[in-house]
């Protein structure tokens, strides 16, 4: 299922991440993991924030997936299921059948 998972970092440990350099090997293996179609890196609400777009293939990745972000950035994770448009054409197809 693609899922658009939303990381939210705690500021204070992120910058410190940053001041250690685990930050940025924290992001590449978590892109080379998930291997997202789509990957996006902004502020939200005054923290850094990651916008991540990747096939879960079974959620018992979420834990692997989210416990790095959890244990060094203290963030707040979501997942939510998304569609692309040819998903959204195929599920619209299917109605009124």
């Amino acid at each position: 299922m693609r899922v658009l998972l939303k990381v939210s970092m705690d500021t204070e440990k992120a910058n410190e991440a940053i001041r250690n350099g685990t930050l940025p090997k924290l992001i590449q293996e978590s892109l080379e993991q998930i291997k997202p179609e789509a990957a996006y890196f902004t502020s939200e609400n005054g923290q850094r924030t990651a916008y991540l777009v990747f096939d879960m293939q079974d959620s018992s990745q979420m834990p692997v997936i989210s416990e790095p972000f959890f244990m060094n950035l203290g963030a707040k994770i979501t997942y939510t299921p998304v569609m692309n448009y040819e998903d959204v054409q195929k599920g619209l197809s299917q109605l009124g059948r």
